[in-house]
């Protein structure tokens, strides 16, 4: 088996953990989740305000992304509300998307997948 270098990884592997691991270290333990009970316009207004405006990293939640699943309103919508929190640095005001959103301090993943990741992550987990 041929040896990797650090130049062969995908580079959206490599940049998916360094952000991850920055987001995490700005604000452990919270989270910036969707309401419960809001209505699905409600929602999907603040979920394009997120990922247009707002600039969030939305490629996750997209059909081929790795965050698709669940395929659901207020999954996809906390997803991207927490991201733009993240790297806002949890700034005052953050976490609001006209009222739709809400801090956490209990993680939402349904797959208890954790952002606190490692820096470096081993090369085979990456390929």
């Amino acid at each position: 088996m041929p040896a990797h270098s650090s130049s062969t990884l995908p580079a959206a592997a490599m940049t998916a953990a360094m952000l991850l691991a920055a987001a995490s270290a700005a604000t452990e333990g919270q989270w910036c989740i969707a309401r419960s009970g809001e209505s699905s316009a409600a929602l999907q207004t603040a979920l394009d305000y997120a990922c247009g405006v707002a600039a969030a990293d939305c490629l996750p939640i997209q059909p081929t992304g790795l965050c698709y699943l669940p395929n659901s309103l207020p999954a996809h919508a906390s997803y991207a509300f927490n991201s733009f929190y993240q790297r806002s640095g949890a700034a005052p005001g953050a976490c609001d998307f006209a009222g739709t959103a809400t801090i956490s301090i209990t993680d939402p993943s349904p797959y208890s997948i954790s952002l606190s990741l490692p820096l470096f992550l081993p090369l085979s987990a990456l390929l």
